[in-house]
């Protein structure tokens, strides 16, 4: 017997069907466009922090390691998904392989765990400078900061290696058409050809567990930050704490509040495209507007920016010459 996704039900699935946006050909066209502009400057954003990073020495602080490393991450964080979302707008087919599918579904949660302990990082590195700062340079090294950015990468590729693991254990034989424009664990549990309550129950509490603890982690530190901040006499000095830690409260809200409607919310009632909406909130907008967050409201950034451009065409009139 066959289903709609043209896949035998006594057959496992070798590949799935992602439906991505339905929509006419010439709104695919102008998504496809879109998109594609999101992306590149995506890249180019995220680039520019990490390259100026990586070039002035005068950034060579905790804050700004921290920063190019989640800059970084960001570029990947948007690799993983919008290529393969990208070509999806131009295929007939839509297919993406059984462990395609799987490794896509690695890759982009996987960094989206690395995200979370990156700004849990983030907080608690602006608590140590606004809540201790005669302690910050002793706790805070450079050598200590390189290796909780290590501890992130790690630890966030490890997390979801058993929820994958669980998930791609699960029997797929159809249908196999998944609505949405990725691999997501949501969709891909339903196409199970048998119930999996414990598979669900289990990827329910691991990232009800993740978003929560990194989530309170973050908000406690930043409580603490405020108070510390509110205690400032002067203006001027509460106003560039603020200014410092706005930018990063910024995307925690971006991020956060997408995931969490997501994950946590009860979304299995909600309609597909509203499921697609939020998921292109954390998986394409944060990513975007990361660069432009930071270095809009950073000065010391917008300078070294600044320096870089102008280093850049300098070495560009100097090749002309030759």
């Amino acid at each position: 017997m066959k289903n709609p996704g043209g896949t035998n039900h006594s057959d496992p699935v070798s590949e799935f069907i992602l439906l991505g946006f339905t929509c006419t050909w010439a709104m695919q066209i102008f998504l496809f466009s879109l998109f594609s502009v999101m992306y590149v400057l995506t890249l180019i954003g995220n680039l520019c922090i990490t390259c100026t990073v990586w070039w002035d020495q005068h950034l060579h602080t905790p804050m700004y390691i921290l920063l190019a490393n989640f800059s970084f991450l960001e570029m990947w964080y948007a690799t993983s998904t919008v290529p393969s979302m990208l070509a999806n707008f131009l295929s007939e087919t839509k297919t993406i392989s059984f462990y395609g599918c799987f490794l896509q579904f690695y890759f982009f949660f996987s960094m989206g765990t690395t995200e979370t302990f990156f700004l849990s990082a983030m907080a608690f590195d602006r608590y140590l400078a606004i809540c201790r700062p005669l302690h910050y340079p002793t706790v805070m090294t450079v050598q200590r900061c390189i290796r909780m950015g290590a501890c992130c990468w790690v630890c966030g590729f490890s997390c979801f290696l058993f929820p994958v693991y669980l998930i791609s254990q699960l029997p797929f034989c159809g249908p196999n058409t998944i609505d949405h424009f990725l691999c997501d664990p949501g969709p891909l549990m339903k196409l199970s050809c048998v119930p999996a309550p414990a598979t669900k129950t289990i990827c329910a509490i691991f990232n009800s567990v993740l978003i929560f603890s990194t989530f309170l982690f973050i908000t406690s530190s930043y409580t603490l930050v405020i108070r510390a901040v509110l205690r400032v006499p002067s203006a001027e000095g509460r106003r560039k704490a603020f200014s410092t830690c706005g930018s990063h409260l910024a995307v925690v809200s971006l991020f956060y509040g997408s995931i969490m409607v997501m994950y946590v919310s009860p979304t299995a009632g909600n309609p597909a495209g509203i499921q697609k909406i939020v998921t292109l909130f954390y998986s394409v907008m944060t990513p975007l507007f990361n660069p432009l967050i930071y270095s809009l409201r950073n000065k010391e950034m917008k300078e070294a920016l600044r320096k870089l451009c102008r280093s850049m065409l300098f070495g560009q009139r100097q090749l002309l010459k030759y």
